[in-house]
């Protein structure tokens, strides 16, 4: 690490407001990173749905009957980042209170409006799958339940499978956030959402950055025809609007994710163009570039060995503040339905879900995430700002 590195990470640091933005987009990172493994919701995309749960308030708790089925495949640590995620095989019922019969278990199905304890809202399943899984049969007789399976017996006292099943088969949830539309844990479709956002800004970005380069760079180094031909076919994209370009590039495309970070980046190229353009204009007339040219080396190795580098520090600002555009993008466009598509979490799709209930006891489910979009918008612009004043490129911004 040069001096110059570490002039600017001590700038950075000794800045208030771009420390706070550096804090923020870490912990947007370690949420992205550890993916499903902190999430309440482990499952791919955070989409255990349970819509008998649709709409709860925060900090609402549901207990749940689970019945154990055979798990697909098991999962670990590191098939839980990012994208990844615990496929859930178990069956979830909601439930507000439960009792025994024989072999049966009647439970009062889970009440948004209070606790419901009538026998004409109560059902019942059998206890032979919370005991053993993949049953092929079962007798219940004087207090004692045989289940078969395989041509193997075994054997439960009432008391025994009752206990077996309140300790093994029954489970709380608590969700800090209440629930979605669809019953699906708000904090963890949010906490979802940021491996989204994160990726595209990063995708995009890397993009924007190789086209801006590559055709800046060939433009501020030859002039001529073509810088004329290069800024001329810049003009024309810089005329356009950029979320009705992105549209574009989408429809032709088709929906997805990865066509949004295509369509968002090549759309962000031309501002880096500009900028790698005009430094290389300042550049090439140095002496010490002069020189290069004298000593025979390639225009290859001049531009990526001698002008790139010292043209990296605008660069580095300009990324920061398209980092922050690629994140509004993303999130609009999934808005109007051509972004990430569902079951994939965007903050974007989830304001979209719930915009109708802006007006509403329910408003949260689209403040929140909106909040949460804001936030590390706001954080990736102050991190440039801090940049901006570390680099001191403020010359070359005017």
């Amino acid at each position: 690490m040069n001096n110059q590195a570490v002039t600017v990470i001590r700038s950075l640091l000794r800045n208030p407001s771009a420390l706070a933005g550096l804090l923020i987009i870490a912990g947007g990172l370690l949420i992205a990173v550890l993916g499903a493994n902190i999430r309440p919701d482990d499952s791919p995309d955070a989409n255990d749905q349970q819509v008998s749960l649709a709409r709860l308030k925060p900090f609402s708790v549901a207990k749940f009957l689970v019945i154990h089925n055979d798990p697909v495949a098991e999962s670990n640590f590191f098939s839980r980042m990012f994208f990844g995620g615990k496929e859930e095989t178990d069956t979830y019922i909601p439930f507000d209170s439960l009792y025994f019969e024989k072999d049966l278990i009647y439970y009062f199905p889970y009440s948004r409006t209070g606790r419901v304890d009538s026998a004409g809202y109560r059902k019942s399943v059998s206890i032979v799958p919370f005991l053993v899984t993949g049953a092929d049969s079962s007798n219940f007789k004087n207090g004692v339940i045989t289940i078969y399976k395989s041509g193997v017996s075994k054997t439960f006292e009432r008391t025994q499978f009752i206990r077996s099943i309140l300790t093994g088969n029954t489970t709380t949830r608590f969700y800090f956030l209440g629930t979605d539309t669809f019953g699906r844990d708000l904090l963890s479709r949010i906490m979802a959402g940021t491996i989204v956002s994160l990726s595209v800004g990063l995708i995009a970005v890397l993009v924007s950055l190789v086209l801006g380069i590559v055709l800046g760079g060939l433009a501020g180094y030859y002039g001529g025809w073509t810088d004329k031909v290069i800024m001329w076919f810049v003009n024309v994209i810089w005329s356009v609007p950029t979320l009705l370009m992105v549209i574009a590039i989408t429809v032709a495309l088709g929906k997805g994710f990865t066509q949004v970070f295509i369509a968002v980046g090549f759309t962000m190229w031309v501002e880096v163009a500009r900028v790698v353009r005009g430094q290389f204009i300042q550049l090439r007339e140095k002496d010490y570039i002069t020189a290069t040219r004298l000593m025979g080396f390639s225009d290859i190795r001049i531009i990526f060995r001698h002008l790139l580098p010292n043209a990296l520090a605008p660069l580095i600002v300009i990324s920061a503040g398209n980092f922050s555009t690629a994140i509004l993008l993303e999130s609009g466009l999934s808005f109007l339905g051509v972004g990430a598509q569902v079951p994939m979490p965007s903050w974007g799709g989830i304001i979209k879900s719930h915009f109708n209930y802006i007006t509403t006891d329910y408003a949260y489910l689209a403040l929140i995430p909106g909040f949460c979009l804001s936030l590390l918008t706001l954080a990736f612009m102050l991190v440039g700002n801090g940049l901006r004043d570390a680099l001191d490129v403020r010359s070359v911004e005017a």
